[in-house]
């Protein structure tokens, strides 16, 4: 089988690498300034594809003889500059993947989505795979835009692909990847004092991965999947990430009217390039909420045991 992976050089579409290697040849597509860090280390080859999405052309010759596509690039941006990016790379890129795919015959395509692009209501504490999304001021540029990558994904089934949907959240790598989701360990790292009162849903990206190529080897077309571990608060989890790190972890829940201040100096911090914490004003006030992305489906069919915090911590503190 041959198996091209989008996103290949990001943190999660370098562990798919590792696991879907199991099954076939991989192929992955990348920029031509992209940074290799992350796959340098693989103990296998990797057939490259210079290339973008919104590059049709680049996409068609990298479909040549391809037997299954995982799209795992796009963009994650909470900043308001980035909003025609977001919607250009998340949405109107998947777009274009699934017409070359159509165009070239290519008919097998996981597509790793969010649960940002599920939705969510802080009137319903738990949400699952049936969730209908509903127009929100709680939903992000980030996560309208999955929204809608995700509905030329299942356009494309329509049209005759058969896909997997996985709607992944918080995944937690090496705190040394130094990419957007692993940032958060930076918030404790960095000797902030607030948590927020809300809840936080997470699964280590390497469980992340296994599930993934779990879900291919079991046939699961057609369906979507939360990709969760469990749903803690933040306070719980800071507090775990300060005693695996040596650090002191935040004491002072956040109230309504920090928000705006905690958020401006995070800002700040970003802007002089000396914090890389992802709290701004919209994503704090969601980090207030209670929200469980349930598991069951996943449990259902793979009954699948996940890395404890703590291993999944002592793992992300070793160097990469």
């Amino acid at each position: 089988m041959h198996i091209l992976i989008t996103g290949i050089t990001g943190l999660f579409g370098s562990h798919l690498a590792r696991e879907f290697s199991h099954l076939g040849q991989i192929h992955g597509l990348r920029q031509a300034n992209s940074n290799l860090d992350m796959v340098k280390d693989l103990e296998f080859d990797i057939i490259w594809h210079q290339g973008e999405l919104s590059d049709v052309d680049s996409l068609l010759d990298a479909l040549q003889g391809i037997d299954l596509v995982i799209h795992a690039a796009g963009l994650v941006s909470f900043s308001p500059r980035d909003k025609k990016s977001l919607y250009e790379v998340n949405s109107v890129g998947t777009a274009n993947l699934v017409n070359a795919m159509l165009t070239m015959g290519v008919r097998q395509l996981v597509h790793v989505s969010s649960v940002a692009a599920i939705g969510r209501n802080p009137e319903q504490p738990v949400i699952d795979e049936e969730y209908k999304w509903t127009d929100s001021p709680h939903h992000t540029e980030y996560a309208t835009s999955k929204y809608w990558a995700e509905l030329e994904a299942w356009r494309g089934e329509q049209e005759g692909l058969e896909l997997i949907v996985v709607n992944p959240s918080i995944l937690l790598g090496k705190a040394s990847y130094e990419k957007s989701s692993t940032a958060i360990y930076s918030y404790v790292l960095e000797g902030n004092r607030f948590f927020p009162k809300g809840d936080l849903n997470y699964i280590d990206v390497r469980d992340a991965a296994i599930i993934t190529r779990l879900l291919v080897e079991n046939q699961a077309w057609g369906e979507r999947f939360i990709l969760n571990k469990e749903s803690i608060p933040y306070r719980v989890f800071f507090s775990e990430v300060a005693a695996v790190f040596g650090k002191n972890a935040p004491t002072l829940p956040l109230s309504t009217w920090l928000i705006a201040v905690a958020a401006l100096a995070s800002s700040i911090g970003r802007l002089l390039r000396v914090s890389k914490s992802p709290l701004n004003k919209q994503t704090a006030k969601l980090a207030q909420q209670k929200i469980r992305f349930d598991n069951g489906k996943i449990q259902n069919l793979l009954n699948y045991r996940y890395c404890s915090l703590r291993e999944s911590l002592e793992w992300a503190k070793l160097p990469g």
